[in-house]
């Protein structure tokens, strides 16, 4: 009876998902995912060895028996693809970096420019588009609450978006995390000043990525992300952002600074005065 069960065929898909935790815990969550396998296959597998966790990739799984199966699940390879996402990459790029490692012909997502979370992603390589975008946003969304969470009561996203559109120009401005709340506090005391923001890092925004700001691009752009030419904030994030520019855009540095200039590698001068902002050149 016991062999007659172990060459019983099943119907399985090629790519499952097993959760991380003990044999019993495993066995749970796979059999409410509508995955075949039984309580009793637990002590088969202890002789077998450890099931995998992720994402995986069983094979073919057309004639597929249990005791396959239950080799399969501890022999499986990951079946996932591996995407890094960089805090002051902007989504322009990000989505062409997801359409080549994916092999989607386009990829686009209906996410809030800027409030992808800047991480690493592993994607099971048979999502479809929608499920890759729900995916990350779900990823995303739960990181931005838990930041929100530190510092506000609840979950305000209009609240919440317009730190990140700071962040943003925060993120673009200086890599440098020792920086990031002196350069929020230039950006907090222009803004109440009713100065332009004048800031390169926000010329940067989608397919202009990493392009060098010129005169001429300063003179020829006209959208609202042109701090030279237009007073306040864009009106999205130029780019997606770290933690740390998102707690430098919440609690800016108390300052008087109104201008600053980089000097040596990632490192800027700061002053109260035009005057002084000539000098640090």
């Amino acid at each position: 009876m016991f062999l007659f069960y172990l060459i019983q065929p099943i119907k399985v898909k090629s790519i499952i998902y097993i959760p991380k935790g003990s044999l019993n815990y495993t066995i749970k969550k796979l059999q409410k995912s509508a995955v075949p396998i039984l309580s009793i296959d637990k002590y088969i597998l202890k002789f077998m060895g450890i099931p995998q966790s992720g994402w995986v990739d069983l094979g073919n799984t057309k004639n597929l028996t249990k005791f396959d199966f239950l080799k399969r699940l501890t022999t499986a390879k990951s079946a996932v693809k591996k995407i890094v996402l960089i805090p002051g990459e902007t989504d322009y790029f990000i989505y062409k970096k997801i359409a080549q490692t994916m092999r989607f012909k386009n990829f686009n997502c209906s996410i809030p420019e800027g409030f992808l979370y800047p991480e690493t992603y592993y994607l099971p390589y048979n999502f479809k588009k929608e499920e890759v975008c729900n995916y990350l946003y779900n990823v995303s969304l739960q990181k931005h609450k838990k930041i929100s969470n530190q510092f506000f009561k609840n979950w305000d996203f209009n609240r919440y978006y317009k730190f990140l559109i700071i962040a943003s120009i925060i993120q673009k401005e200086t890599a440098n995390k020792k920086e990031m709340k002196l350069v929020s506090s230039v950006i907090y005391n222009r803004l109440l000043k009713g100065m332009k923001l004048q800031m390169d890092g926000t010329l940067n925004y989608g397919k202009f990525s990493h392009q060098k700001v010129t005169p001429n691009r300063i003179k020829n752009d006209n959208t609202k992300f042109n701090t030279y030419k237009f007073k306040g904030l864009p009106l999205k994030p130029v780019c997606i952002v770290s933690k740390e520019a998102i707690v430098a855009a919440i609690l800016p540095a108390k300052t008087d600074y109104l201008y600053f200039v980089r000097v040596v590698g990632n490192k800027h001068k700061f002053s109260k005065t035009y005057k002084e902002h000539l000098k640090n050149f």
